[in-house]
């Protein structure tokens, strides 16, 4: 792309706004990736601004580079982000070679920035010499850690590059290697997978357990059920694991949990993946008990297909109302926004009747999705209707199920989400039919 004529005096109002735009929009984008009421279709159309401001800068060539650009890299996060994917689209040096000597100095929020435009741009803009980073013994262990999740990513890991950070005494930088191994579905030795299937820091137990499972390791299935039984904070991802598994014991023992007040939003979570009739019922016990009844219920709609809307949704006005604890409860507790602060509040009652009427139709040893007898056909066919909040995990049990042949980016620009979503959808069932904890009893 050519740079704007030197006989036209630029309109630094008009890329400043440009800027700010893109930062805003790409900022929102980033929200509803884990927004409970969009869609993939939706988040495609929030993406369409998104390039066009990006493009914008582009253009703007390198005046646009040195005066807004690569100052920006030490703003704000939202404008890091959006002034490093316009600098990794641009055509001319100064982009590129700006980003690597920020990512150097970068603070934490912002080498997250530029970490997550980097898994944002096309691979081709990747710069070459970015896995050279690798090499500077004296950076920093977060930098490490970004640049192999940047290279996992973008499917440019290797045995090479991976097998010498196995063994950083990191676990971040350990966790982020394997989670790129298991994108590039590289093998990992037993004994290393071992090692950090014991870890105490869940970020590197997590990557192990993922990377495990994908492998049809055993010890992975047997760590996961240990982490559970300890009842510790920290295992979201092991009950998801559980209820992802399909299995009605699993199914059991999550519903077993709920008793557990710090786990109880976890444990509600993995049940809405379980599938199963049990964990609907205890799903719909829950819709009466505050803070948890949008969380119960969505998990139920989950599983049944009922819809939380018109008379099994309460007014957003009766929610607010009812939502509200009393000022010293408020001061213990978290208050930043979340996802689930966006899921409709039900009318249990009506939801109760619905199901008084509609559980006899249903097959207790069936496993459901949103209603339906669950297939692996309709777990590919829920990654293109499903809420993008739920997205993830279900890209997750797919992965899983086809030992990482088919996966997904849910996080992705949509087209590439699309094209790896056509791709599982044009395979042989017989690659995702079993249930990834077949086999694999610890």
């Amino acid at each position: 792309m050519s740079s704007p004529s030197l006989l036209q005096p630029l309109r630094w109002d008009l890329y400043e706004e440009h800027l700010g735009e893109a930062a805003f929009r790409w900022n929102q984008w980033e929200k509803a990736l884990d927004a409970p009421d969009f869609s993939l279709a939706e988040l495609a159309e929030l993406e369409e601004p998104c390039a066009a401001h990006i493009d914008a800068l582009v253009l703007g060539g390198e005046p646009v580079a040195h005066r807004l650009l690569i100052p920006a890299l030490s703003e704000e996060p939202e404008r890091v982000l959006a002034a490093a994917l316009a600098l990794l689209r641009a055509e001319s040096p100064p982009g590129p070679s700006a980003l690597l000597t920020a990512l150097h100095t970068a603070e934490s929020e912002g080498l997250g920035s530029i970490q997550r435009a980097l898994e944002l741009a096309p691979t081709a803009c990747i710069p070459r010499e970015f896995a050279s980073l690798l090499k500077k013994e004296d950076a920093a262990f977060e930098l490490w850690a970004s640049v192999i999740e940047v290279l996992g990513t973008h499917g440019l890991a290797s045995s090479a590059l991976c097998a010498p950070l196995l063994s950083h005494p990191e676990p971040q930088v350990v966790a982020a290697t394997l989670r790129a191994m298991g994108r590039a579905r590289l093998p990992v030795e037993p004994g290393v997978l071992q090692r950090a299937l014991g870890s105490d820091e869940p970020v590197l137990r997590d990557a192990a357990l993922t990377v495990g499972l994908m492998n049809g390791h055993a010890g992975a299935w047997a760590a996961c059920q240990s982490s559970v039984d300890s009842t510790a904070p920290g295992n979201r991802l092991p009950l998801l694991l559980l209820g992802l598994s399909g299995d009605e014991r699993a199914a059991t023992r999550l519903v077993g949990l709920l008793p557990h007040e710090k786990l109880r939003p976890d444990v509600l979570w993995a049940l809405g993946f379980s599938g199963r009739i049990q964990a609907a019922d205890a799903c719909l016990e829950l819709m009466r008990l505050e803070p948890v009844a949008a969380l119960a219920a969505e998990s139920f709609s989950a599983i049944t297909g009922l819809v939380i809307a018109g008379d099994f949704a309460a007014a957003k006005e009766d929610a607010a109302d009812e939502s509200l604890t009393p000022l010293e409860e408020d001061l213990e507790r978290d208050l930043s926004p979340k996802p689930e602060d966006d899921l409709p509040q039900p009318m249990a009652e009506q939801v109760a009747a619905w199901w008084k009427e509609m559980r006899p139709r249903l097959d207790p040893k069936q496993r459901y999705l949103a209603g339906q007898p669950f297939s692996p056909q309709r777990l590919i066919d829920a990654l293109l209707s499903a809420p993008l909040r739920r997205r993830h995990a279900l890209a997750l049990e797919l992965a899983l199920r086809s030992r990482g042949l088919h996966q997904v980016p849910t996080r992705a620009p949509v087209e590439q989400q699309v094209l790896a979503w056509k791709s599982a959808r044009a395979a042989p069932a017989s690659s995702i039919n079993r249930p990834f904890a077949e086999g694999l009893r610890g």
